[in-house]
């Protein structure tokens, strides 16, 4: 497990899976806010769940996460689109929803950028999120992200077209906390 002050990130457990199903991918309209993918409907237990676990990828790093103090499944984050020669991948988190608003996100991403830069030797992390997700825009900025620039109109999204912002983080701005 990597651990952050109040999260820890540690590999995706076989009964992670029907938790995270229900509570992050079956609230269609959520989901639907935080993929770009359609959502699709997807059986209890099917191996097509984008939680099913999986083995070890050069790709993408899938954790669940861990509020420390109580030990208890609080998400899933994730590093995606890993590009091993130009040393870049994309960041996303989500929490259950007893777990939001509780100001876990921005040790997620401190504790994924440790993963990132550290573990992977990364030099670059970059996060979308919409342009209306405040609470994800207020956790990269304090996670010391830089807002870079605006996707207008790029994501489909239960019915509309929504503006995308675009944020990143390089290796060298990182800084670990200690």
């Amino acid at each position: 497990m990597i651990r952050g002050e109040r999260t820890g990130l540690r590999a995706r457990h076989e009964s992670d899976v029907p938790v995270l199903q229900a509570e992050l991918y079956d609230d269609v309209v959520t989901r639907s806010r935080a993929d770009s993918r359609p959502w699709r409907p997807v059986p209890p237990g099917s191996q097509d769940s984008p939680f099913a676990v999986a083995g070890p990828s050069d790709e993408a790093a899938c954790f669940s996460v861990v509020e420390l103090q109580s030990q208890e499944l609080a998400g899933e984050a994730l590093l995606w689109g890993i590009d091993t020669h130009n040393r870049s991948a994309h960041l996303g988190i989500a929490l259950r929803p007893a777990f939001r608003g509780r100001g876990l996100s921005v040790d997620v991403l401190h504790v994924l950028c440790e993963y990132g830069f550290a573990v992977r030797g990364l030099r670059r992390l970059q996060i979308e999120t919409l342009t209306d997700n405040a609470p994800m825009l207020a956790a990269a900025a304090g996670a010391g992200f830089t807002r870079e620039g605006t996707l207008r109109r790029s994501a489909w999204v239960y019915g509309a077209f929504a503006d995308e912002a675009v944020l990143g983080l390089l290796a060298e701005e990182w800084s670990r906390r200690g």
